[in-house]
């Protein structure tokens, strides 16, 4: 009986060979770049400060008189609550246990702070604008519903009210300019419209609000307190007049 031995075209195997190494390298680089955004690793709460309540002012005039008054009043808003703070991060080449091969420190920071009050992972993929179309514009309706944002002076609709903003992106998502509702933190208490963009999105199913990362911006207490912030953002908070809790938030982070 004759035997043939068959020889490999080792060549041909190592160009196959490379080739598959090259398409797992692209699908590796293409993953990273659109990563999802993902919740930081460390939380610090560093302080919590309110407005204080203001005592009766004395009001006291002889009987007998009809006294002609001006009032003004500045009330804390209980419907809303807000952010501020500061980012540190890197990217790293970690493993299941967190054990790095390699990582590398961010000069500066940029990216996206998202927040919602759903407790279940946004749907990243359908990350979108609640523009200002009828269906989209709703789900901010919605939201007022929800959270019982009844005054039409400082309901979500009201607060995000602005149209004018530069494109960006979102998870893997781009979004496009002057689309989203935006609502913008005064920076040394006035209003201003640059800086700190907070802008509402949608992922078919929750409201998500997205604040633009600055880097060591001063920003509401302006520079009165030599502190400067890479974040600000402004949040509803639950608005019926019994409601004495808090609605927890929870927040992602996009490093770009």
């Amino acid at each position: 009986m004759d035997v043939k031995l068959k020889l490999f075209n080792w060549k041909k195997i190592n160009n196959i060979l490379t080739l598959m190494t090259i398409l797992i390298i692209l699908f590796l680089i293409s993953y990273i770049s659109a990563a999802n955004p993902q919740g930081p690793d460390v939380l610090n709460s560093i302080s919590n400060s309110t407005k204080g309540d203001v005592t009766g002012k004395i009001f006291n005039v002889s009987g007998g008189n009809i006294s002609k008054s001006n009032l003004s009043a500045v009330l804390k808003d209980t419907r809303w609550k807000a952010f501020v703070g500061n980012v540190s991060g890197s990217f790293t080449l970690d493993d299941a246990a967190s054990q790095t091969i390699y990582d590398w420190t961010l000069s500066s920071i940029m990216g996206i702070i998202y927040t919602t009050r759903n407790s279940s992972t946004p749907s990243w993929a359908n990350i979108n604008c609640t523009d200002n179309t009828t269906i989209r514009r709703q789900q901010l309706e919605n939201e007022n519903i929800n959270l019982e944002h009844s005054n039409a002076d400082d309901n979500i609709t009201a607060t995000f009210d602005n149209f004018n903003h530069p494109s960006f992106t979102a998870a893997a998502n781009t979004i496009q300019a002057n689309v989203c509702p935006v609502a913008r933190p005064y920076i040394n208490s006035s209003a201003q419209s640059t800086s700190f963009n907070v802008t509402v999105l949608y992922d078919n199913t929750n409201l998500i609000f997205a604040a633009h990362l600055e880097t060591d911006q001063y920003g509401y207490s302006g520079d009165t307190t030599n502190r400067t912030y890479d974040f600000q953002m402004i949040v509803p908070e639950n608005g019926n007049s019994s409601w004495t809790s808090s609605t927890a938030y929870y927040l992602y982070i996009q490093l770009d």
